[in-house]
């Protein structure tokens, strides 16, 4: 079984639960439809969060999604001086199959400064 890890991240306006499940749906559709998979192939997701981000966990989001059978697991992020506010993000880890082509990150919203060069813009 051929895995991959990818890597995710975006950011929010404010701690508001619809906020946060806008936004972690939004990034976990992103990272499928750009490496072609369906949540059938995600064996794991762990996710974080920075600190000023308390009002919902993102693997519901994930969950209100139908990843039912997907491991997941929140924590926080480290509270690093200067780090960019309000921001989650994402490692999973996917069986990609025979098909396995180079994996093709997101990071959306404000969080394009993490790691824009291994966010190819492209849906």
């Amino acid at each position: 079984m051929p895995l991959r890890a990818l890597r995710g991240a975006t950011t929010v306006a404010a701690d508001e639960p619809a906020l946060l499940v806008d936004a972690t749906q939004e990034l976990l559709r992103t990272l499928l439809e750009r490496n072609a998979l369906h949540e059938s192939q995600v064996l794991s997701a762990f996710f974080t969060c920075t600190f000023d981000l308390t009002s919902a966990y993102p693997a519901q989001a994930a969950r209100d999604m139908g990843w039912r059978h997907v491991p997941m697991l929140c924590a926080a992020e480290l509270p690093v001086r200067g780090a960019l506010p309000r921001c989650i993000r994402v490692l999973l880890h996917v069986d990609v199959g025979e098909a396995a082509t180079a994996a093709r990150h997101a990071y959306l919203r404000e969080a394009v400064v993490l790691r824009g060069d291994l966010d190819d813009g492209r849906p």
